[in-house]
């Protein structure tokens, strides 16, 4: 099934973030991300880990093995890194580049 571009998002941010609350998901997207937490969950994407140890202890967040099939990975430091995806974004502009010229 596809995601979302927010969904996407979401599930990179509490990959390379875990475990992760939704107020610090929240925070760095700018909006409510309630809705597309219920449909991660449901999805098996990402799994509740239990609550942080503050003030009105939100839940934790971090993904699951399904996650992990679903990307083709073996573990989670087979995660791009962000270099990897910075190289990655500059070649597909230049391909665009070049087709722009070409056609």
């Amino acid at each position: 099934a596809r995601l979302s571009k927010a969904a996407m998002e979401t599930l990179a941010m509490i990959a390379y973030n875990q475990p992760v609350t939704r107020g610090d998901i929240e925070h760095i997207r700018g909006v409510d991300c309630g809705g597309i937490l219920r449909m991660l969950l449901e999805r098996k994407l990402i799994r509740v880990h239990g609550r942080k140890e503050v003030p009105g202890r939100p839940m934790l967040y971090l993904t699951t093995g399904f996650f992990l099939e679903m990307f083709d990975l073996k573990d989670l430091k087979d995660l791009p890194t962000l270099k990897e995806m910075e190289d990655l974004r500059n070649d597909k502009q230049k391909t665009r580049e070049q087709r722009t010229w070409i056609g």
